[in-house]
C-alpha cells in the first residue's frame, strides 16, 4: 500500500473525530489533534498523526483521563502548578501555555510547573506559541524511563525533551526542539515499518547493546553520552520532584503506581518589554538570524538555516499540498475509523 496525502484541514477534522469518539470532549479531541498536526506538518512525523492511534489507546485504557478535572494553584505571580489530573499532554500544556503568556505580561517572566498529565506531544508546539505572542518560550519534560544511562544496564531515565523558541521580525520563530536521546522512540518505530537500518550509536537492545536493528531496538541511547544522560537526570528534577510528582525515583522503586504512564512539564515565558526591549529584541533577533545564514559557507550545495527554519518550510509546502500519511498508520487510522463508524477523509497516494 503506498503512502497517501491529506490535506491539513481534512485529516485534523478526522483525528478530531477519532479523539471525539473515543471519549475525549469535543474541545479537547481539538486541542490534541492541532499539536498533532502541527507536528505533521512541520515534518515531525513521529509526534504527528502517527501518534492518534496512541493517543485513542491512552484514552480507551483510561490513562488518560478525557474529563480532567484541571487546577492552577499559585501563590506568588510568577510562578504556578498545574495539576493536570492525568490529561493528554496537548490539552494541559496548552492551558498552562496560556496561562504562562498571561502572567509573563504581568510579571515579566512566568514558569508553570504541569504535573500528571500524559503524553505531552512536540513540545515545540507550545514554546512556538509564547514566540508567536512575542514572548521567548522555553520547556522541559520528564516522563517514563525508556533510555540508558551511562553505567546502567536497561532503562534508567527517560528521553525527556528541551525547546526553546524566539521570536524574530520578518522570519519564522528560532525553534529548537530536541530529545535528551540521539533518537526518538517514535523514529525507531519508523525504522522498524519500513525496514530501515538505524544509523550508528543512536539505539541498543533491551540489554542496553549498541544496535543498528529497529526490529530489536529497545532503547534510545543518550545524544552525546553523558550528557544527554545527565540532561534527563536533570529535567526530572527540575520537573517532576520540583512539583511534588516523581516519576523516576517512583519508577524503579516499590511504588505500585510507579510504572503507570504519566509525564510532568515545567514551562518558563519570558517577555522581552520586561528586559527593555520588545521590539528591538525582534529586531536584533532576525539580524542574528541574518548575520548567521550570511556567513560563508563550507559547502555551497548546503544550505544555512537556524533552528526551526526548515520545518517552518516544510510547514508551508505541506499546508498546500497535504500530510504524507505512513501507509501503517493509515491502516491503523481506518480501522479506529470502522471501529467508530467515522467516515474517513479521501485519500490520494
Amino acid at each position: 500500500m503506498p503512502e497517501v496525502v491529506i490535506p491539513a484541514t481534512e485529516l485534523t477534522a478526522f483525528a478530531t473525530a477519532l479523539l471525539t469518539g473515543a471519549g475525549a470532549r469535543p474541545e479537547h479531541a481539538r486541542t490534541i489533534s492541532q499539536v498533532l498536526m502541527w507536528a505533521s506538518l512541520r515534518g515531525v512525523d513521529s509526534h504527528g498523526v502517527s501518534r492518534v492511534p496512541r493517543y485513542l489507546e491512552l484514552l480507551d485504557s483510561g490513562e488518560a483521563n478525557a474529563a480532567p478535572d484541571m487546577r492552577i494553584s499559585s501563590d506568588v505571580p510568577g510562578v504556578a502548578v498545574l495539576d493536570a489530573d492525568r490529561a493528554p499532554g496537548p490539552v494541559a500544556l496548552t492551558a498552562a501555555t496560556a496561562e504562562a503568556a498571561t502572567r509573563a505580561r504581568t510579571s515579566g517572566i512566568a514558569a508553570l510547573g504541569v504535573r500528571r498529565t500524559v503524553h505531552t506531544g512536540a513540545i515545540g508546539y507550545y514554546t512556538s506559541r509564547l514566540a508567536d505572542d512575542g514572548l521567548v518560550g522555553i520547556a522541559f519534560v520528564a516522563g517514563m524511563p525508556n533510555m540508558s544511562y551511562t553505567g546502567v544496564r536497561g532503562r534508567a531515565v527517560a528521553t525527556s525533551p528541551l525547546s526553546i523558541a524566539v521570536p524574530a521580525d520578518g522570519h519564522p520563530p528560532a525553534l529548537l526542539d530536541m530529545a535528551t536521546a540521539g533518537i526518538a522512540l517514535g523514529k525507531i518505530a519508523q525504522y522498524r515499518n519500513s525496514g530501515t537500518p538505524l544509523p550508528e550509536g543512536v539505539a541498543a537492545t533491551a540489554d542496553g547493546v549498541p544496535t543498528t536493528d529497529p526490529a530489536i531496538a529497545k532503547l534510545p541511547l543518550p545524544l552525546g553520552g553523558a550528557k544527554g544522560a545527565g540532561m534527563s537526570l536533570l529535567f526530572e528534577l527540575i520537573t517532576s520532584v520540583l512539583v511534588g510528582a516523581p516519576i523516576l525515583a517512583s519508577f524503579h522503586g516499590d511504588d505500585p503506581d510507579g510504572r503507570v504512564h504519566r509525564q510532568n512539564a515545567l514551562l518558563i515565558a519570558l517577555d522581552p518589554a520586561a528586559f527593555g526591549a520588545a521590539e528591538a529584541f525582534t529586531a536584533a533577533t532576525a539580524t542574528t538570524l541574518d548575520t548567521l545564514k550570511g556567513l560563508p559557507r563550507a559547502d555551497e550545495a548546503t544550505e544555512i538555516r537556524y533552528p526551526g527554519e526548515g520545518s517552518a518550510a516544510v510547514a508551508e509546502k505541506r499546508t498546500a499540498n497535504g500530510i504524507p500519511v505512513a501507509p501503517k498508520v493509515w491502516d491503523e487510522l481506518l480501522t479506529a475509523a470502522d471501529k467508530l463508524n467515522i467516515q474517513p477523509p479521501a485519500a490520494t497516494a
